[in-house]
């Protein structure tokens, strides 16, 4: 998948490069989603148990370490 927007997860990791655990986490989100072939909510859950659907749009929230981001897929 094509992650849009990215410079924003990067902007937050260049903020807090001192948590070690945010980066990675921040890291593993964009390498998920930048490598993932997702067709339906299912597969979703399935590589990202963390994730919650909030809008039948295709709005979700990703959990990143202590912090939470909201991410737009369209299938």
């Amino acid at each position: 998948m094509e992650l849009l927007q990215k410079n924003k997860l990067i902007k937050l990791k260049r903020k807090n490069r001192g948590n070690i655990k945010l980066v990675n986490a921040i890291d593993k989100l964009i390498f998920d989603i930048e490598d993932a072939d997702w067709d339906k909510q299912t597969d979703i859950k399935i590589s990202r148990p963390d994730v919650d659907c909030v809008h039948s749009d295709g709005f979700y929230f990703f959990d990143i370490n202590i912090h939470r981001t909201m991410i737009l897929i369209v299938f």
